[in-house]
């Protein structure tokens, strides 16, 4: 059973780093909408920041997001509880 719960937190390992990849897109539309002044259309950069948090937490086309890494969340954590860690 500890191969299991190894392998369970090697995918949580890989989700998790997959989600904190991601992360800078949310910082560079959050940075665009802090930086726009008066002239910007702040609008469209919220709207923008919006899309892309989505995308991050719910995934694209490619890819689950951090759906994905809630799932291997659950995993791991079924797979101690089996293991009785």
């Amino acid at each position: 059973m500890a191969k299991s719960v190894e392998d369970a937190r090697k995918k949580l390992d890989d989700e998790y780093g997959q989600v904190r990849r991601k992360l800078d897109r949310i910082h560079t539309a959050f940075d665009r909408v802090i930086f726009a002044g008066p002239e910007d259309d702040v609008y469209d950069r919220l709207k923008d920041l919006e899309k892309v948090v989505k995308e991050v937490r719910d995934g694209g086309v490619v890819g689950s997001g951090a759906k994905g890494h809630r799932r291997a969340r659950e995993e791991y954590e079924e797979a101690k509880a089996a293991a009785g860690s």
